[in-house]
């Protein structure tokens, strides 16, 4: 039976099931980064070929493969990160909860909301932590600016527009090509999660969907998403080839606002109309610098395993986020 809290004295024991996710890898990476706090059981991979190809891949240099089923029987286990192909999350997320485990899923929560839903419904009632793999929420920009925001430095929010492009590959655009939402589903995520985060349920949100390619993939989008009083603009562009470093996420209100370009840099430009703490008045450039894109995912994790602090993320918040991330990307809601 496992437990719904760890001993703050003792390794967190964990598996990851998948190896297809985009983020799979550096996952890997994280946990394996923490060996204080984490004890990496094993690494589940069906498909020989590719277990083979990554035991060249530094990440996952000598870990132990295991099937699902040899996973789910390891002594003590408490965690699992769910890194499948994207069709596949929802799918394992639901055994990896039926069979008492907290879990790390990636982004994003599969295309049906109703399973989804479903998902997140069980694991509150069980108690099973689900932590959705949105990395920005743990980027030190980020949590900068949620703390401006949730104390008042920049007064009532009237507007936020941000980006995540870059130029996809053949192989990225037949993965994303497999959902209607294309890469807004893929990407848009990341963004809409901080954008509910801090203010909540939108009131409308409308999609805007360019195939520019023969290939009919939906690679050039824009959704607008309307709250009481600001307006938000998401653009996602897989056809970008300076996208990666123009990601940007500039927020402002009528006491202030802040631009964080680029996305994951931890440097953002500050404007504020009274002074905070150490922050003055007018405009200034903040460096905070940054750490393993997901060291703070799993550190998180374990503080909540332990009961040191609640997630900031409630079952509810990701519901919304996720139907809103389905309608930006103009997928139904069913």
């Amino acid at each position: 039976m496992v437990g719904h809290s760890a001993d703050s004295n003792s390794k967190i024991r964990i598996g990851q099931i998948g190896t297809e996710h985009g983020h799979a890898s550096g996952k890997i990476k994280a946990i394996r980064n923490q060996p204080e706090t984490y004890e990496l059981v094993g690494v589940v991979e069906s498909d020989a070929a590719r277990r083979k190809q990554l035991s060249n891949n530094n990440a996952f240099r000598e870990v132990s493969w295991l099937s699902e089923k040899e996973l789910f029987k390891v002594k003590g286990l408490q965690a699992v990160a769910i890194e499948t192909d994207l069709p596949d999350l929802v799918a394992t997320a639901h055994r990896c909860i039926d069979a008492g485990f907290h879990i790390h899923l990636d982004k994003p929560g599969g295309d049906s909301f109703s399973e989804y839903k479903r998902l997140l419904k069980k694991a509150e009632a069980s108690q099973r932590i689900v932590q959705m793999g949105y990395m920005l929420r743990y980027n030190r920009a980020f949590q900068f600016m949620y703390k401006a925001v949730r104390e008042g430095w920049l007064g009532n929010i009237m507007e936020i527009d941000c980006m995540m492009g870059k130029l996809a590959d053949e192989r990225i655009r037949k993965d994303i090509g497999r959902f209607p939402g294309g890469g807004m589903f893929e990407l848009g995520g990341h963004v809409i999660d901080s954008i509910v985060h801090m203010l909540w349920k939108p009131i409308s949100v409308t999609p805007f969907t360019n195939r520019t390619q023969a290939d009919g993939v939906a690679d050039n989008q824009v959704a607008v998403l309307d709250f009481k009083q600001a307006i938000v603009t998401v653009r996602i562009n897989h056809m970008d080839p300076n996208g990666f470093p123009r990601r940007r996420f500039q927020i402002a209100g009528d006491k202030g606002a802040i631009e964080i370009q680029q996305l994951e840099s931890g440097n953002m430009t500050l404007y504020l109309n009274q002074a905070h703490g150490r922050y003055q008045k007018g405009e200034q450039q903040v460096a905070l610098g940054k750490d393993g894109r997901y060291d703070g995912e799993f550190l998180d994790l374990a503080q909540v395993m332990r009961v040191e602090k609640k997630l900031n993320w409630t079952y509810q918040h990701d519901l919304i986020t996720h139907e809103a991330l389905l309608k930006a990307s103009g997928m139904p809601v069913s």
